[in-house]
């Protein structure tokens, strides 16, 4: 099998509000769906965040219940020669970043905490190429 992308992914969080004052607000994510008391979706280049209330979530039977607590990892790609700037826009947002790597290939990224303290990461194109 040849997948073209990961499509969605998911994280579970505890506040829908707050969630989506921190992904659409402070970080511009598109907001395409919230339904008050159970999830917030966002759009992420050409795929989707899905912010679920673990508990709404697991009690669910279609589609099949999924829930996960913990500090859960995603990253965020930034396009060509916009890394920088994105680092910037980040801390002028209040955001705390509180780790920087440079990996093998010279490409670096940053690590910062959403408000349920998911582990986010902003890299540089050509990380995993």
């Amino acid at each position: 099998m040849e997948f073209v992308q990961i499509k969605e992914t998911c994280l579970y969080v505890s506040d829908l509000e707050r969630t989506r004052d921190f992904y659409a607000g402070q970080l511009g994510l598109a907001v395409i769906s919230l339904v008050e008391g159970s999830h917030v979706f966002f759009r992420a280049g050409s795929s989707v965040l899905l912010c679920f209330l673990p508990e709404v979530s697991r009690a669910k039977q279609s589609p099949p219940p999924h829930y996960g607590a913990g500090k859960l990892h995603l990253a965020f790609e930034a396009p060509a020669g916009q890394y920088e700037k994105y680092l910037h826009e980040i801390q002028a947002e209040g955001i705390d970043v509180y780790h920087h790597e440079t990996w093998a290939r010279g490409t670096r990224s940053f690590y910062f905490d959403d408000p349920d303290g998911h582990v986010l990461e902003v890299l540089e194109p050509g990380v995993w190429d």
